[in-house]
């Protein structure tokens, strides 16, 4: 499963990169396609199972991979962190192992904990693992993904780290609350209306793939709000986009052509490069899909209701342009800030001039990507651009051992060039986004610093701070009632 937690989120985003030449992973043989048995490849020549076959695909294509795996982990082991707005949640171990992972469990218990978010022991999972959108696969890609699970992967019988959240959200009971809440337990059912690849589409997307899960805003509780899905939500420091069709605050002014080669290689050139949890996807997942399937979900894209932000006149990847390699050095530091080593066209030339060059124009051939027409620089929000500064890009796409690899240095505290200050990374946003992006957009050190935290916190995750006050008011209430009570009942005696 991705490395999401917009219920609590990895980051999907366009954002700012330093990325190399896309490069196409070479696609599986062509096969046609239904939604009761979506994603099955025509079976090996080898004569490998052909049902394991479909069940490697599904869990290629519900990126299982992401969250299941730790650095330098075993694969499906568990123990990978996602930094939710309410703590650190671990991913379990789901390898076949008997002793540390889901090796007893039945086909049915399996199918619960996908569809439902509970173990064969009855307790509850958080909704960091998207099973409110798991709800939708059939039972025969249910039953395809256990056979994977239990015959083709390697168990490993170390469990994984153990998810400890505080109080209150430690106590997993309360998922039933909000399972009854948002979970509407149904599978997909085709919409007779539409043809089979948006059907595929739609079953991709709001299935396997997961998307809604970062890119529809979440309410109070951290639940999907159904009115504004696929517009945009944020995810701790990132902004997962508007994917919806609106031509100015989604994806309507994309071709198919762009759409679909961002799915594939996280690099549109003039429109946006995949950093965070995008690029997590696109590495691990959406880059290996059929190319059928990629078209199904562009196509089912293209039916999601247009959602424009409010005051939003302009597309993200519309704004700015080349400037002179004159302009560009001598920047827009006024003359009493141009020796100071914290201006924002000091800092430029000295840190991204020499891969986006002084112009912004970026590197022939786009390895090194243009800051202006750039969906980072050019959004409404700077979450995306002040992301990639603090935390950089990595994307590899292609073949293991073949990969091309896109790579930008991150510039906080763990970074192993230099450290940034949040002052001097919030002038390098705000000259970038003068120079060459949307010029009404403007960072402050704050700003950074919340980035540099994780972003802001949901309202759910700040209400640990207001439980014991309130408690405590509370009780003192009680107490108060109690002796009124008690007195009022002495003097009638």
């Amino acid at each position: 499963m991705m490395r999401r937690f917009a219920t609590m989120l990895t980051t999907a985003a366009l954002a700012l990169g330093v990325a190399m030449p896309p490069a196409h992973a070479q696609s599986a043989p062509p096969v046609t396609l239904t939604p009761d048995r979506p994603a099955a490849p025509a079976p090996a020549a080898n004569g490998q199972d052909a049902r394991l076959e479909r069940g490697r695909y599904l869990a290629i294509a519900a990126d299982c991979m992401a969250c299941h795996t730790a650095a330098s982990g075993k694969p499906y082991a568990g123990g990978y962190a996602i930094d939710s707005p309410l703590g650190t949640i671990y991913a379990t171990n789901i390898t076949p192992s008997k002793k540390g992972g889901i090796g007893h469990y039945t086909e049915a218990e399996f199918a619960r904990a996908l569809r439902q978010g509970v173990r064969a022991d009855g307790s509850h999972l958080y909704p960091a693992m998207p099973y409110t959108s798991y709800a939708l696969l059939t039972d025969a890609d249910v039953g395809d993904l256990y056979h994977y699970f239990m015959h083709a992967v390697q168990p490993v019988d170390e469990p994984a780290r153990q998810t400890k959240l505080p109080f209150p959200f430690n106590i997993r009971l309360s998922m039933m609350g909000w399972n009854a809440l948002f979970l509407d337990n149904k599978r997909f059912v085709p919409d007779a209306g539409k043809s089979a690849q948006i059907n595929r589409g739609a079953y991709l997307s709001e299935g396997l793939a997961h998307c809604s899960a970062c890119h529809t805003p979440r309410n109070m509780l951290m639940a999907e709000v159904g009115s504004q899905k696929l517009a945009g939500a944020d995810l701790g420091s990132w902004h997962a986009p508007n994917i919806t069709s609106d031509k100015i605050s989604g994806i309507g002014g994309w071709t198919d052509v762009e759409i679909a080669a961002y799915l594939k290689t996280g690099h549109v050139e003039g429109k946006g490069q995949a950093a965070g949890g995008m690029a997590e996807a696109i590495q691990n997942s959406l880059q290996f899909l059929h190319d059928d399937d990629v078209a199904a979900i562009v196509a089912y894209l293209r039916t999601v209701p247009p959602v424009r932000a409010a005051g939003q006149q302009k597309a993200a990847f519309s704004h700015g342009s080349a400037i002179s390699e004159e302009a560009g050095l001598r920047g827009m530091a006024s003359a009493t800030e141009r020796h100071s080593l914290n201006s924002g066209a000091v800092l430029f030339s000295g840190y991204c001039a020499s891969c986006h060059s002084a112009s912004g124009a970026g590197s022939t051939g786009q390895a090194y990507p243009a800051l202006f027409h750039n969906t980072a620089t050019g959004a409404e929000t700077p979450a995306n651009l002040v992301s990639a500064i603090l935390f950089g890009v990595e994307r590899k796409i292609g073949k293991e051992g073949a990969e091309v690899e896109a790579f930008m240095p991150r510039f906080d505290q763990r970074s192993y060039v230099q450290s940034l200050t949040d002052e001097q990374i919030a002038s390098i946003a705000n000259y970038v986004l003068k120079q060459y992006g949307n010029p009404a957009v403007s960072v402050t050190p704050a700003y950074v610093a919340q980035a540099r935290s994780g972003g802001e916190k949901p309202v759910l995750a700040r209400l640990p701070h207001f439980i014991v006050p309130v408690g405590v008011a509370a009780l003192l209430v009680l107490i108060a009632l109690l002796v009124w009570w008690r007195s009022r009942r002495q003097s009638k005696d």
